[in-house]
């Protein structure tokens, strides 16, 4: 069978962005005449159509917003242990949304089958953690539903609807915390998935280890495997030196949980000869002895812009100025060696 054509298809042979293809098509946004005819022409050459089952279910409004929470989607369960984020975002959302007599919806990745038929026709969507080239975004913009993401597509550079912060300075901070305090060999611990989260903050690292002259140091675990990951990570590490890294920034809460519990095992004092700081705070972090310093990511605060934003969206508003960066809160513990401080 012939492949369907898609937005990504008409926006490649038209030498633009999928973003310009959906506002071609549907009359909206700011684009001159010419490139809106010329998408226009590629998209009828190519034989492009929307989907016509998401077309149809695009109706008045209900009143009903939906969230998704993208990681999940490749954690194999919606209910990770200890991971309070999504939690706490959800709930969040869910409060800001009553203020302005809205509902939430939570739902799974939209291009993934089964999908409930009413998934289709909500108001707006909010996306945490796109993946890159997220299909989920292409399918929203053939959609053209309103819809902002936490955390942007870092292969979306004209994408500007997205919220957050910048993972790159969250890294670039905490690289300067250990720096500060003498750490001089630092390793990174990353998850998997391919998203800004992972990917902006592995490319920070490793321009800071340049300038500072600095051998990197970097493990990749899947976000899955948890605790577990975390151990198998320092292992890793341990493997490629058996001195122990001065400093070590796991970006989530499990891995940190993991390796913490590896170095103790076998005898490194932590925070005296390794400083461990984790990018996402979690039960595990604050449960752990010693605690561990963590980035509380502040959902509360996210889900209140979040909002915001989409609801602009929803009245029609396009153009919104620049993406929204959040400052997050670091709280220091007793797993780096300033000592136990909120700041």
């Amino acid at each position: 069978m012939r492949r369907r054509v898609t937005i990504r298809d008409v926006a490649a042979a038209a030498g633009v962005s999928i973003t310009t293809v959906s506002h071609s098509l549907n009359d909206k946004g700011t684009i001159s005449a010419d490139t809106r005819e010329r998408v226009r022409v590629v998209a009828d050459r190519l034989g492009y159509q929307a989907d016509p089952l998401a077309r149809g279910m695009r109706r008045s409004p209900i009143g009903v917003v939906g969230l998704m929470l993208r990681p999940l989607d490749s954690l194999g369960t919606y209910r990770p242990g200890g991971v309070d984020y999504f939690t706490r975002l959800s709930g969040a959302v869910s409060v800001e949304c009553l203020d302005h007599a809205i509902s939430v919806m939570l739902i799974r990745d939209l291009t993934r089958l089964p999908r409930s038929p009413l998934s289709l026709s909500l108001d707006g969507y909010i996306i945490d953690d796109p993946l890159v080239e997220d299909p989920v975004i292409d399918l929203l913009m053939t959609l053209d539903a309103p819809f902002v993401t936490i955390g942007r597509d870092p292969a979306r550079p004209d994408f500007t609807h997205w919220i957050g912060s910048h993972d790159a300075d969250e890294t670039a901070r905490v690289l300067e915390l250990f720096a500060a305090s003498g750490a001089r060999r630092i390793a990174l611990v990353t998850g998997e998935d391919a998203n800004a989260w992972n990917l902006d903050s592995e490319s920070t690292y490793l321009s800071w280890a340049a300038t500072h002259r600095m051998p990197p140091q970097v493990v990749r675990q899947p976000e899955a495997a948890g605790v577990d990951g975390g151990r198998a990570a320092a292992r890793e590490l341990l493997a490629r030196d058996p001195r122990p890294p001065d400093a070590i920034y796991c970006l989530t809460g499990r891995h940190a949980r993991g390796v913490l519990e590896e170095l103790t095992g076998r005898g490194v004092d932590v925070p005296g000869q390794t400083q461990l700081v984790a990018g996402s705070d979690a039960e595990q972090a604050r449960s752990s002895n010693p605690q561990i310093t963590a980035i509380d990511l502040e959902p509360e605060s996210v889900a209140t812009v979040a909002v915001g934003r989409l609801r602009q969206l929803m009245r029609g508003e396009s153009d919104l100025g620049p993406p929204t960066p959040l400052r997050n809160r670091l709280i220091e513990r007793g797993t780096t060696l300033r000592g136990p401080a909120a700041g």
